[in-house]
């Protein structure tokens, strides 16, 4: 059985805001998510497993288009090494801007260290 799980305790769950949750819905992100015979969403465990991928990768740094095109090629049932693919571009955009943050953090321990023995 799965869970029916109401706004609140989802946010609460992925710690995301309840107008995040409507956005990624609003964006066909997730769902449809289902409604009482009251109209109030009530999301079942793979809704929150949607919206734990998609924070994932919105972490990764994925913009909405990307997500939209993403999610359409999972559900689409798209051929895996099209996925595969899609992810390794943005893994490799991810270790760039990791490269260049680690430079940027060098910069700054050589900025500490030398103000720190500058008086």
């Amino acid at each position: 059985m799965t869970a029916s799980l109401p706004p609140a305790q989802v946010a609460e769950r992925t710690g995301l805001t309840l107008d995040t949750l409507r956005y990624y819905e609003r964006e066909g992100l997730i769902g449809p998510v289902d409604r009482t015979s009251g109209g109030k969403r009530r999301y079942s465990d793979d809704d929150v497993f949607w919206i734990g991928l998609i924070s994932c990768l919105r972490d990764a740094g994925l913009g909405i288009a990307d997500l939209r095109q993403f999610t359409s090629m999972l559900r689409a049932g798209d051929a895996a090494g099209d996925r595969v693919g899609f992810l390794t571009r943005h893994r490799s955009e991810l270790q760039r801007r990791a490269a260049h943050i680690e430079t940027a953090i060098s910069v700054l321990d050589e900025k500490i260290a030398y103000y720190s023995t500058a008086d």
